[in-house]
């Protein structure tokens, strides 16, 4: 062996830590505010979340970034974990089939959609609002005080069933 060549050590990477934020449960958010003087960043990231109307639900996968995402838009959206029994209800009662184009001619852009159960499903369920409201004092304070805002966490189920 030359001693001109440069070593190259493999440096082992290191794993990534287990966070709570990355175990794969299913989080539901729902667009609570409108969008009237809206700050352009926060309006932006409701965009991406596919959150365009109030009383709009999505239902993401709980890891960092949409953590990240969802920390950032928390004034305007309730959100919380919810069960596999409330996830399929939703499906069931306000899923939209999706009937639009997997990609566009030139195949450069893909839309965006559900696949559950084989089936194709637009990426959010329009909801009524709910019946006995967010919250005794309303959709501008945090639920932790009383309002509709913020994190629900396991209450999340019983506010979809009263949106279905």
């Amino acid at each position: 062996m030359e001693e001109n060549q440069p070593k190259t050590e493999s440096v082992p990477k290191p794993e990534p830590k287990a966070t709570k934020a990355s175990t794969g449960s299913k989080i539901a958010i729902v667009l609570v505010r409108g969008f009237i003087d809206l700050p352009q960043p926060v309006r932006d990231t409701l965009h991406m979340l596919h959150l365009t109307r109030k009383n709009n639900c999505v239902v993401i996968v709980d890891n960092i970034v949409n953590r990240g995402m969802i920390k950032k838009v928390k004034d305007y959206v309730t959100y919380g974990e919810i069960t596999e029994q409330t996830y399929n209800s939703l499906v069931e009662k306000r899923g939209v089939a999706y009937q639009g184009r997997e990609q566009d001619r030139k195949k450069k852009y893909s839309y965006k959609f559900s696949v559950i159960n084989g089936k194709k499903y637009k990426s959010y369920f329009r909801l009524n609002p709910p019946r006995k409201g967010f919250g005794r004092k309303g959709i501008k304070m945090a639920f932790k005080v009383g309002g509709g805002l913020g994190n629900r966490g396991e209450k999340m189920n019983d506010l979809i069933e009263r949106m279905l």
